[in-house]
């Protein structure tokens, strides 16, 4: 089908268009309205998603479905998918219907609650399937702004600081990759991603101010697009805005946040910072290693000081997301196939974690973990949800959690045994904060007089759940369904950037 990436991308941005235009009134029945329609525009969106996964070939490691055309100034609109790509375009067209029904009690302002998320999926699959730098840049950037009005306006007592400095660290960011873009469209004269794939850039040594930078431009150009990505992601030391953006976020803004837009990151360093700066990335990849396994170690033990349930989700996040990091910059099969599973598990499986964390809000108004105890007595199903997504969480064997994990602590043993060994307490103590939460809430006597009347999960909250957790059961028994669609594209990844080093005199590339 022509166009196919172009109507998936769209639906949910025509969809908040009639919303804002045709939609009057706050009524109730006006209400209900929106929330049906984004419902049905993002479940749309997922179906037609459906016909790109069944139509893609993972053996072509070439750009499939490639759509282009000239728009401005003699830009491109062009977009296209690869076995990298596909996956997240994926995972966000499948979560966002079940983040469109977990906000079904929002009362306030709903219309525009709904053109926010609408706008942020078509957003955020731009990013996944631009190939031009300057659309690329323009969805990544864009998608700030539905992100910091669903923080700022339906957040929490302190959303408008959360907002603001969610917006100033991504923004701050993302200025240093756009004067990195422009250098290099100056180098190679060209805006094409996948033409930039095939211009080598220069990496003779540099000296600027006396400091000799080994890798020349590619390390300066990697620089830049890191500080984009770090932020994103978000890395250590650079992950302060999220717990705060979790806390804050509504529900749904939170289950987007952690289980697609951190995404973006991890996305960026696989489709820029290696394949385009092979030599810079190599140059820094021991740093980016240690700084992976620090995080792991250094936000786990802050996740255990925590008394919010939502801040130590989100400080979980970062662990995993050093995960993500690290098989990245091992440049193995092994590092870079789990660092993706890792990321479409973390998406299933963190976004989970804050929809437990919902539902319970939703009935007591309180994220505080002492406010709670003993909820198996009166919420059975309740507890045998957040008890299997904190296993996951975990990384216990049978679940996605334990894949990831795995094949990226793989990766990195083949790179550096140390990194590795210091990573791998990272799941010790992942069992330690999961568990921890897990008891304070949901076992213990029900001793709390305000917790007696409290209900079981609705029809709703359960099926919600149900998608999840069969796509986190399914990937934990089968992972080949997206090893199989990653495979060859991340070979090709690996052995053109390993190709990249050897022809390269006068650096001190890292050994690998």
């Amino acid at each position: 089908m022509d166009n196919l990436l172009s109507i998936i991308t769209f639906i949910p941005a025509v969809a908040a268009a009639i919303l804002a235009l045709f939609l009057r009134g706050n009524d109730a029945a006006a209400q209900r309205n929106a929330k049906w329609l984004a419902l049905l525009a993002t479940t749309a969106t997922f179906l037609v998603s459906l016909f790109l996964l069944a139509g893609f070939d993972p053996a072509n490691t070439e750009m499939q479905f490639v759509e282009e055309y000239t728009w401005i100034a003699g830009l491109q609109y062009k977009m296209g998918v690869d076995g990298i790509s596909i996956l997240f375009v994926m995972l966000t067209t499948f979560l966002m219907p079940l983040t469109i029904a977990s906000a079904w009690e929002v009362e306030h302002r709903v219309k525009e609650y709904m053109i926010a998320f609408l706008m942020l999926e078509t957003l955020m699959i731009g990013v996944f399937t631009a190939l031009d730098l300057v659309l690329f840049y323009l969805f990544f950037e864009a998608g700030l702004i539905p992100m910091f009005l669903i923080i700022g306006i339906w957040g929490g007592k302190e959303r408008i600081y959360a907002a603001f400095k969610f917006f100033l660290y991504t923004f701050l960011g993302s200025v240093l990759m756009l004067v990195a873009m422009i250098a290099m469209y100056v180098d190679a004269g060209t805006t094409d991603i996948p033409a930039l794939l095939d211009h080598t850039f220069a990496s003779e040594t540099l000296s600027i101010a006396g400091v000799h930078v080994v890798g020349g431009l590619q390390t300066l150009l990697f620089l830049a697009f890191f500080a984009s990505f770090a932020v994103k992601m978000p890395m250590w030391p650079v992950h302060t805005w999220l717990p705060d953006a979790h806390v804050q976020a509504p529900t749904a803004g939170s289950v987007v946040l952690a289980a697609i837009l951190l995404k973006m990151g991890g996305y960026g360093f696989l489709r820029f910072s290696l394949p385009m700066f092979p030599v810079g990335a190599d140059v820094l990849a021991p740093l980016v290693l240690w700084m992976s396994a620090i995080a792991i170690v250094y936000t786990s033990l802050v996740a255990l000081a925590q008394e919010d349930m939502k801040k130590l989700i989100a400080y979980s996040s970062v662990a995993h997301m050093g995960y993500v990091t690290m098989g990245i910059f091992a440049a193995n099969q092994q590092g870079i196939d789990g660092a993706i599973f890792q990321m479409l598990s973390h998406g299933f499986i963190s976004g989970a974690l804050f929809l437990c964390v919902g539902v319970i809000y939703d009935r007591m108004h309180t994220r505080e973990i002492d406010a709670y105890g003993g909820l198996v007595v009166r919420m059975p199903a309740y507890a045998l949800v957040f008890m299997f997504f904190t296993m996951a969480n975990v990384g216990l064997p049978g679940t996605s959690g334990f894949i990831g994990e795995f094949l990226t602590l793989m990766g990195i043993f083949k790179v550096n045994t140390w990194v590795a060994a210091v990573a791998t307490s990272g799941v010790i103590l992942s069992a330690a904060y999961a568990l921890w939460l897990y008891r304070r809430v949901v076992f213990g006597d029900l001793i709390k007089e305000a917790l007696k009347t409290i209900t079981d999960m609705t029809t709703r909250e359960r099926a919600i759940f149900a998608p999840l957790i069969a796509a986190t059961l399914i990937l934990g028994v089968y992972p080949s369904l997206v090893t199989d669609i990653i495979g060859p594209s991340v070979s090709t990844l690996v052995s053109d950037y390993h190709a990249a080093l050897p022809a390269v005199e006068g650096t001190q590339l890292a050994s690998h």
